[in-house]
């Protein structure tokens, strides 16, 4: 299982995520490490990553923790909790996306992160 760390410099936090066995998954490996600034949309922090693709498994709700690939922004998504567009508890993203991850522990962190952060992505080595 491939992991990848998520640290936002601005806020001192690192964050690890799995990564799921798929071929967008395996896409996504490819571009790293990479670095960025992000947007943030309810409790989902999103930034545009060097990937255009199709998704194969589109997901209209997601779950606290998922990390999301959403093509219509080629962007990367990490989800801790409702977005504006949510009803009660679900954690709805903007548009159909694809779950390429899941954040082990520790997503409550980001909450803490503001639009404009610095994010650098990179893959941790076993």
């Amino acid at each position: 299982m491939k992991k990848i760390l998520f640290e936002f410099p601005d806020q001192g936090i690192r964050i690890e995520a799995e990564l799921l066995q798929s071929k967008l998954a395996e896409k996504l490996t490819g571009i790293l490490p990479y670095e960025t600034r992000v947007n943030t949309w309810g409790e989902e922090i999103y930034f545009a990553i060097p990937l255009k693709s199709d998704i194969e498994k589109p997901q209209e709700t997601v779950a606290k923790g998922d990390v999301a690939y959403w093509p219509e922004g080629a962007c990367l998504c990490l989800f801790f909790g409702p977005t504006p567009i949510s009803s009660g508890e679900e954690i709805r993203p903007a548009s159909a996306v694809e779950v390429v991850g899941k954040i082990s522990s520790g997503y409550e962190a980001l909450k803490k992160v503001v639009s404009g952060s610095k994010v650098s992505i990179s893959l941790i080595q076993d």
